[in-house]
């Protein structure tokens, strides 16, 4: 199941650049709170850091409830698992196209956006041309919300931040 979010999640953020009204948009990096609540009122909240470079390459940082990283350049992904000591390296199914999620965002009113992926329906929401929140409801019917604070724009991130490095006692899993 995680693997689901994984990819919803690059769709998002990929998506969150197309979202603003930011067109330019290089790079962003925040603090987010995941917040997962399943249609039996189960909650699971994730808390951590992203940073994305309009280039394709992303890194979800994951804090709580576990350390996890999830690290992706187009459409491959490593999932580092600090605590099980393994890493799972995967291609992700649907290469995700950036002109096309700039072509089909739809602006509902000034810092709300609309856009369809996949027969899931995101909404976005921006504060001062920021993306501030996305919501959505999963193919599992789990209603997901990403709130983001801290947010820094258009700043440089080195690209040695995307680059895993396999440490010598870690398994490693190819899917």
């Amino acid at each position: 199941m995680f693997y689901k979010y994984i990819f919803a999640t690059v769709v998002l953020s990929i998506f969150a650049f197309a979202a603003s009204d930011i067109k330019n948009l290089k790079t962003f990096q925040a603090q987010f709170t995941q917040t997962i609540t399943s249609n039996s009122s189960d909650v699971i909240l994730y808390k951590g850091q992203v940073f994305i470079k309009s280039s394709g390459k992303i890194l979800w940082k994951y804090k709580t409830p576990v350390e996890k990283n999830v690290y992706i350049d187009n459409n491959s992904a490593i999932v580092d698992e600090p605590e099980l000591e393994q890493a799972i390296f995967t291609k992700l199914e649907n290469e995700i196209n950036i002109i096309q999620l700039l072509k089909d965002a739809k602006k509902i009113d000034n810092n709300k956006y609309s856009s369809k992926i996949d027969s899931v329906q995101y909404l976005i929401f921006t504060k001062n041309n920021k993306i501030e929140k996305i919501s959505y409801e999963d193919n599992l019917e789990n209603s997901v919300e990403i709130n983001f604070s801290n947010i820094i724009q258009d700043e440089d991130i080195s690209d040695s931040i995307f680059i895993f490095s396999i440490p010598s006692n870690y398994d490693l899993i190819r899917k």
